[in-house]
């Protein structure tokens, strides 16, 4: 057994590196975050290092942390797929879908990774790791610490949610015909834009996202809100620049 906190150091560390970016990237779909999960993990590996006993590898142990720390940052967002709903619907014997649409979807990475993100993160994670990656069911309930029943029950559900986001594409695709930029497209680039930073094309594309796409909008105005909040803890100004608050007021507007 390894004596606590010997082989958490730096170097030990960066032998990992790429490796975890690796996993990082499949459970996230999102290289920037993916590398700032890495960045926090080896933070939290330096802070804990006397927690590692040794009792599994340290790439299973780094593998934990980082997905306990993406789990924590996948709370902070809503999914739009509530997967035990989803689970009620294939309970019910009228329930079907298109077998057509659902594999001719899945043939565009676009429409694939748009039915992955409305996936809960635990879920998406799952059918990822499993499906993409290749991974053991017990290699998932490790990384996930869960029993090997739940890991299983993660997959099955993930797999049914994943099928029905498929289906529903349609609907939503409808609804945003014609919007520039996709929704995440838009809203990961959301807060250079209020802040005024982002290049002006990107920005342009933003302003045009906002002006037509039917959910995006409130978020904004919270955004614009929760902002107008803050400013009334301090005696500055809101760190929205006016020009870019009028903006999103007009769009809310019209």
């Amino acid at each position: 057994m390894a004596s606590p906190g010997r082989l958490i150091d730096t170097g030990v560390l960066d032998e990992h590196g790429d490796a975890l970016y690796r996993f990082a990237v499949s459970v996230t779909r999102d290289p920037h975050l993916a590398a700032d999960l890495v960045q926090d993990t080896y933070v939290r590996a330096l802070e804990r290092g006397e927690q590692y006993r040794g009792e599994a590898s340290l790439r299973t142990w780094l593998r934990r942390i980082l997905y306990n720390l993406a789990v924590d940052r996948a709370r902070r967002s809503a999914r739009e797929v509530i997967v035990e709903e989803v689970e009620d619907d294939w309970r019910e014997d009228s329930y079907t879908v298109d077998p057509s649409i659902v594999v001719e979807r899945t043939q565009t990475r676009e429409e694939l990774e748009d039915a992955l993100a409305r996936l809960p993160f635990p879920y998406r994670t799952a059918v990822i790791l499993h499906d993409a990656q290749g991974w053991k069911v017990a290699e998932i309930a490790d990384t996930q610490q869960i029993t090997l029943a739940a890991a299983k029950q993660r997959l099955r559900r993930g797999r049914m949610a994943l099928v029905s986001a498929l289906a529903d594409g349609a609907e939503r695709r409808v609804q945003l015909k014609g919007v520039p930029m996709r929704c995440w497209d838009a809203r990961r680039h959301v807060s250079d834009y209020l802040s005024g930073t982002l290049e002006a094309e990107r920005a342009g594309l933003v302003e045009a996202h906002l002006g037509v796409c039917p959910t995006c909008p409130p978020l904004y105005a919270a955004l614009v809100g929760a902002n107008e909040g803050l400013g009334s803890l301090r005696d500055k100004d809101s760190v929205v620049p006016p020009d870019v608050e009028q903006r999103i007021r007009r769009f809310l507007a019209e």
